[in-house]
């Protein structure tokens, strides 16, 4: 008899090691409430759990207090009275703060045992399960937002099967192709693809399905429900199991038909503006033409009057149009010279000397410089070059002249100067005037552009400034300015060495 007991004993004894060696491996405890004692016991999982020590005893009436205050410690309680009272099983999960202070979620499983009607013992599991809680929270908030990027993103998304079949659009999809959400999900991508456009990614979509990609962009054309054609910009995604095979795709669609057409219309500008740079290049080949023969006659006259008519040719002015008419066929020349170019090139570059064309443009403005008592300085030594197209720098230089004078002060005499040195990168000439000078801080961004004019003066154009910096820039140079308002300006001009 002795033997029997001692054999029922060792069973229990492995039985009760074998449940501990089940708890601690899958990291589920027990806990067994006493109704009859009103004692209760936990294992010493369910003690890990909560942090305890091993030989700790928990007690019936503080135990509950591990729950979390609030909802979760109610419906523990709850449960415990259903459980007592009622019979019923319960199987929840709730927030428990250990007694080192931690947050752990934790999954409890009650089950009542009832004798002659009344609950003698209240049993259970008791289980960690704060990792798997919070990476599956992770999860719903993820997919929530993925699922609110999806609703209300800007561009077209869209879930598409396999075989191309809609499987989930949203709002901004259906308003790109005019279909309603219930209309979509009844074709298929091909349905509303453009039928040239129909191939348009197809080798893409091969490496997709292959494994060899795992996403494309492409811009394809689609068809509009009404009919028309709209132009966007596809990104395909593919989305695979855990095993890595196919299992749809995430498409993104942009509409960039306003873009497309953009650049059509871009692109007919461009046809416009080469055959009207034709013309103007015609009409340019045909002005020099007509001017280098007027000059030439102008030339040929002075020629004449100064043969037949010798005492004309002493006073002081006939010298002065005999060198005008002569800078004027040079100019002509010049300009002969840049209409034979249909596209500036540095080849077209050669190098000036700055000295020369500063006296040739002084003595182009002779009369306006002797009219107005202008004070000309010119501080440029007679080695210097610039590197530049002739017709170019003759412009350049009489337009900062010309307004020099135009935009003078009044009962000011004006004062002109130019000063050049030059740098390892650029030779700078700097052409400054004692004038009524420029408001920068109101017109500095718009000083080089087209008709805009600055001053009130009956000849002014608003294009000598803009016809100058277009110059400058396509020679590769470029201009600063330094002006203070009824004191005067600088122009900095830097030509690339």
């Amino acid at each position: 008899m002795q033997t029997d007991n001692n054999e029922i004993l060792s069973d229990e004894i492995l039985d009760k090691d074998f449940l501990n060696t089940i708890e601690d491996a899958l990291a589920i405890g027990s806990w067994e409430l006493n109704m009859l004692s009103n004692t209760l016991k936990w294992s010493s999982v369910t003690k890990k759990i909560h942090d305890v020590v091993a030989n700790y005893v928990p007690n019936v009436d503080t135990a509950i207090n591990f729950y979390k205050k609030g909802q979760h410690r109610e419906k523990i309680l709850d449960l415990f009275q259903k459980a007592l009272q009622k019979g019923e099983n319960f199987d929840d999960e709730f927030i428990i703060i250990t007694s080192k202070g931690e947050e752990k979620w934790v999954r409890s499983i009650g089950h009542p045992k009832f004798k002659n009607g009344v609950c003698v013992a209240l049993r259970g599991v008791f289980q960690d399960i704060t990792q798997k809680t919070l990476q599956s929270k992770k999860t719903l908030i993820k997919e929530k937002e993925f699922r609110s990027l999806f609703d209300y993103s800007l561009t077209g998304m869209a879930k598409v099967s396999l075989t191309g079949g809609w499987l989930k659009v949203n709002n901004s999809i259906c308003r790109i192709l005019g279909y309603t959400e219930s209309e979509l999900l009844k074709l298929s991508f091909r349905d509303i693809t453009y039928p040239e456009d129909l191939s348009k990614g197809n080798k893409e979509l091969a490496l997709l399905l292959s494994g060899k990609s795992d996403n494309f962009t492409v811009n394809k054309r689609y068809l509009h429900k009404n009919g028309k054609v709209v132009y966007c910009n596809l990104s395909a995604t593919i989305v695979r199991d855990d095993h890595g095979h196919p299992q749809h795709f995430i498409a993104n669609i942009n509409d960039i038909s306003e873009i497309e057409l953009n650049k059509n219309k871009i692109s007919d500008l461009l046809a416009i503006s080469s055959k009207q740079n034709d013309r103007l290049l015609n009409f340019a080949r045909i002005v020099s033409h007509n001017l280098r023969s007027h000059g030439g006659n102008l030339e040929m006259l002075l020629t004449l009057k100064k043969e037949d008519y010798p005492e004309n040719t002493k006073d002081e002015y006939f010298p002065l149009m005999q060198e005008a008419i002569g800078n004027l066929n040079e100019t002509i020349e010049n300009l002969n010279e840049v209409a034979l170019y249909s596209a500036l090139d540095k080849e077209a570059l050669v190098p000036l000397n700055l000295l020369k064309y500063s006296n040739n443009a002084m003595s182009n403005i002779t009369a306006a410089t002797i009219s107005n008592n202008v004070d000309v300085k010119i501080l440029i030594d007679n080695n210097i070059t610039v590197n530049a197209i002739p017709a170019y720098l003759d412009s350049i230089l009489i337009n900062f002249l010309t307004n020099a004078i135009k935009y003078r002060r009044q009962n000011v005499n004006p004062e002109i100067t130019l000063e050049a040195h030059k740098t390892e990168a650029y030779t700078i000439l700097k052409i400054s005037d004692n004038g009524q000078g420029i408001d920068l801080d109101k017109h500095k961004d718009k000083l080089f552009g087209m008709y805009n004019v600055f001053h009130k003066h009956k000849d002014s154009r608003g294009l000598g400034l803009f016809i100058v910096k277009n110059q400058i820039d396509a020679i590769g140079g470029k201009i600063e300015v330094e002006s203070i308002v009824d004191q005067g300006t600088t122009f900095t001009l830097y030509f690339k060495n």
